[in-house]
Parts: structure tokens; C-alpha cells; sequence
């Protein structure tokens, strides 16, 4: 339980030199504990472990809907809280100490919502140090040929070194083209939808 109760010091200023660095840069508030976790699971050698622990959490955040709604809940007295969650967390997910320290540490400053945040960021950060970058690609319709996504797959290795990890998702909204997330870092929008706008846009502009 030591472990756990440590992670505060590493929020510090004071300790800010001592911190092991992720592979890349992260701020924001979901940065903030995102750096601190990931050094001090580095510094305990449970990188992997805390991996396992936020993708198990992350999973039951999205189909457990109570779940969801008590971690999310602001009403709840914080000791309570964090006295079901720590029990809930190790009998049912059977996460690390370091990682119900997170969980600790959040319900105490009140910072749970940003919870499924820190989790992500940390995910990418742990694929991004194995030389692996998650790509969405956008598209209106589902792409039902192989050849196509052959395709796609192959020009996309050409704007970076990285093992792409390419993840296809639908949305009808778009009407038609493509939209490409390279791990939120960099956004490109070939989508009819965005070329529509931009023609309102110049259209009212002339007028």
C-alpha cells in the first residue's frame, strides 16, 4: 500500500526534476497526472501492469454503466468513495496498488471525470514507446472492399516511421471522403462535409 500512497510527491514542483519523461510531450490536467503515473510506475518497473489496469478500466467504464456513473458522481463523500473503488477495483479488476494510488489521488482533488483522459493519454503513450501509432480512419460509409483498405493502409505508412495501428469507424455525417486522426496529433479532413463549410463559408464571404 506504500506504493500506492507515494504517487502524490511526484505532483510536486519540487519533485518535477526527478520525473522519468514519457516518449512524448503531454499537458493539460490529464497530462499532468498522465506524467506523474507514467514515471512513477517507470521508477517501479510496472509500466506493462499499469497498461493492463487502465485498458481494464477503460473497458468497464464504457459498458458498465453504473459503474460509470458512481466513479463519476461528484455527491459522493470522498472517503467512502475511495474505499469502494479500491475494493471494486482490486477484487473485480485486480489493478495494481500504483494504479488504485491514481484512482486515490483523483478522488481526492475531486479530478475523476478526467479519469477515461488519463487513461487514454497513458495508452498512447505506452504504444508510442514501442514504435506503435493508432490511426482512425473516418469514413460515411464502411469500406467493404480489401484491396481498397490495402490500399489505404500502404499510403498511410508513408507519412510516418511508426507500426500503424489502424482503426476504421463510420460516420454517416460526413456524407463522403475521409477523416484521418493520427493518434490526435495530426488531423487531416478530406471529407465532403468539410469542403461543403468551406465553399458556404467563401461563398458568404463573396456575398
Amino acid at each position: 500500500m506504500q506504493r500506492a500512497l507515494s504517487l502524490p510527491r511526484f505532483y510536486s514542483s519540487a519533485a518535477a526534476t526527478k520525473l522519468v519523461k514519457p516518449p512524448v510531450g503531454l499537458f493539460g490536467i490529464e497530462g499532468r497526472y498522465t506524467n506523474a503515473l507514467y514515471s512513477a510506475a517507470s521508477k517501479q518497473k510496472q509500466l506493462d501492469a499499469v497498461e493492463k489496469d487502465l485498458r481494464a478500466i477503460s473497458s468497464t467504464l464504457e459498458t458498465d454503466t453504473p459503474f460509470r456513473e458512481f466513479l463519476l458522481n461528484p455527491l459522493i463523500n470522498v472517503n467512502q468513495k475511495k474505499k469502494i473503488l479500491g475494493e471494486a477495483l482490486k477484487s473485480k479488476l485486480g489493478v495494481s496498488e500504483i494504479t488504485i494510488g491514481l484512482v486515490n489521488v483523483m478522488t481526492e482533488n475531486r479530478r475523476l471525470k478526467y479519469l477515461p483522459a488519463v487513461a487514454k493519454s497513458y495508452l498512447r503513450v505506452m504504444e508510442l514507446s514501442r514504435g506503435q501509432l493508432e490511426v482512425t480512419v473516418t469514413t460515411a460509409k464502411p469500406l467493404s472492399e480489401e484491396a481498397l483498405k490495402k490500399e489505404l493502409e500502404t499510403a498511410l505508412k508513408g507519412f510516418t516511421k511508426n507500426q500503424l495501428k489502424i482503426k476504421m469507424a463510420v460516420d454517416p455525417s460526413i456524407v463522403g471522403g475521409m477523416i484521418i486522426d493520427f493518434g490526435g496529433e495530426h488531423y487531416i479532413d478530406m471529407s465532403i462535409r468539410s469542403k461543403v463549410k468551406l465553399y458556404s463559408e467563401l461563398i458568404q464571404q463573396a456575398v
